[in-house]
């Protein structure tokens, strides 16, 4: 093992530690496909040790002041903002993101979730009932025990944040399997966690790959709560695991979400917003709009601006930054996106951008997995491309004739994550947005978020809902108490 390459350790009971088998993966860096340091390849051993520390301090924990919690958290909230350009970087380097998505999104809403949580617990309310003047209920809403959170590796500190910030907030205690492809803001947060007087044992971050971390806290007997966000197979291996011990489990799992353009729309917004969608994060988004579906007699029109505006985007390395495009995650991922173009072309379809990795970026980025933005026409709605998520910057954008006609197209899948709706026609916009099945629809825009509001899918893209009082009531158990008047 190089030396000069940094390990990141395990956080466990407020103390980086070498995992117990004293093994360790590479941390590649995307942009050059070289190895920048190394993380643990835990095991359950870790895992028993994690919900050890995890046991000790829930007695603590979950009786503290919830104004002393809610200071905690936003002192940690602080040191996110103090700390945002060194997250940002540690992200960009981690996942190959541009640097700029993820100084000006990314870590901002890390310390968002932190924040609207911190102070949501000291607005909470309770249910009260009289009962025919014989009994008076209330219901007590109490921390859960110890939560297991696991987190993917598109938005790493986003949405591990989201899923810690409500768990600790409620009283629970928690542990977190961070992607042991993007482990390096989880290990800055445990850094920033225990400066922030977080007491040890609250949070443990437990590192290691899905079969060795994952299955040991999701079948854990002591650990009662399960949030996943991943794909769809894992996350059916998961409600497998948990089932039989009848575990709380929110499951965010895959998307293949339709974008709908109407002929009425503002087309130069349509255009921009659906360009976001399609791209952010070299389209390794759950909820890009990565099937564009376009009234047909604007289709034409809108498929030639589009291709020209994405055309305009610039590939390149992630630390730059001009670069609009950074590289995927892996080369595994990599080797899926091509995949699914070249499955594309035997499926009948018409590369009409990209199709291709680039030349060279740099020398530093010279052996980079990197893919073009990619349009594809002519496909069948119902073609393999169009159906199975290919999480890389890939779009297919499809013809239309009427309502009905793109409503079907757009539910005739077997995802329900997200969805976009173009139209400047108000009463369209609340009939199709019904008519959708999909959890979330945007209208006129695309990941616009309100903290306050559930998300979460339909379908195959999963159970649960996250965000505001859904997750305040995730992480808590109702207890009605009764008293005879």
């Amino acid at each position: 093992m190089p030396a000069e390459l940094d390990k990141i350790r395990n956080f466990i009971d407020g103390q980086f530690v070498e995992p117990v088998g004293g093994r360790y993966l590479d941390n590649i860096e995307p942009a050059t496909g070289k190895a920048y340091s190394h993380v643990p390849d835990s095991d359950g051993r870790d895992v028993e040790l994690a919900v050890a520390a995890a046991e000790k301090a829930f007695a603590g924990w979950s009786h503290t002041p919830t104004a002393d919690r809610s200071r905690i958290l936003l002192r940690i909230v602080d040191l996110i903002e103090r700390d945002l350009e060194k997250l940002a970087r540690a992200e960009s380097v981690d996942t190959g993101k541009p640097l700029s998505l993820a100084r000006g999104l990314d870590i901002p809403r890390a310390g968002s979730n932190f924040r609207f949580f911190a102070t949501a617990i000291l607005h909470t309310e309770s249910e009260a009932h009289i009962t025919d003047g014989v009994a008076f209920n209330y219901t007590l809403r109490q921390p859960r025990g110890i939560a297991g959170l696991i987190s993917p590796w598109n938005l790493p500190l986003y949405l591990l944040s989201w899923k810690i910030a409500p768990a600790i907030a409620c009283g629970n205690t928690a542990i977190a399997k961070p992607s042991e492809l993007t482990p390096m803001t989880a290990y800055l947060l445990c850094e920033i966690c225990r400066e922030a007087g977080l007491p040890k044992g609250v949070l443990n971050v437990v590192h290691g790959t899905g079969p060795n971390v994952g299955a040991a806290i999701t079948a854990h007997s002591k650990i009662g709560t399960i949030s996943f966000t991943g794909g769809t197979v894992t996350g059916r291996k998961v409600a497998e695991s948990c089932a039989p011990m009848f575990k709380k489990v929110s499951l965010e799992l895959g998307g293949k979400n339709p974008n709908i353009v109407f002929a009425d729309a503002d087309q130069d917004a349509a255009i921009a917003g659906s360009l976001r969608s399609s791209f952010a994060n070299q389209g390794q988004v759950c909820l890009c709009g990565s099937r564009v579906f376009v009234e047909r007699s604007v289709y034409k029109d809108f498929v030639d601006h589009f291709v020209e505006k994405a055309s305009q985007l610039r590939l390149g390395d992630p630390l730059e930054a001009t670069t609009d495009q950074g590289a995927i995650v892996s080369k595994t991922q990599l080797d899926k996106v091509k995949f699914y173009v070249d499955l594309a072309q035997q499926e009948g379809g018409t590369i009409a951008l990209g199709g291709s990795s680039p030349e060279a970026i740099n020398e530093r980025c010279q052996s980079g997995y990197f893919f073009s933005p990619t349009v594809i026409t002519g496909l069948p709605v119902s073609c393999r491309v169009n159906r199975e998520e290919i999480f890389g910057p890939v779009i297919t954008i499809t013809p239309f004739d009427n309502e009905d006609e793109v409503i079907g197209y757009a539910n005739d899948n077997e995802y329900g994550l997200a969805s976009s709706v173009w139209t400047q026609n108000l009463n369209r916009a609340h009939r199709v947005a019904e008519r959708i099945h999909t959890g979330t629809v945007w209208v006129n825009c695309w990941l616009v978020r309100d903290l306050r509001v559930p998300f979460g899918g339909m379908k195959q893209s999963g159970v649960g809902r996250e965000g505001g009082d859904e997750a305040l009531r995730f992480f808590t158990e109702p207890k009605n108490v009764c008293i005879a008047k």
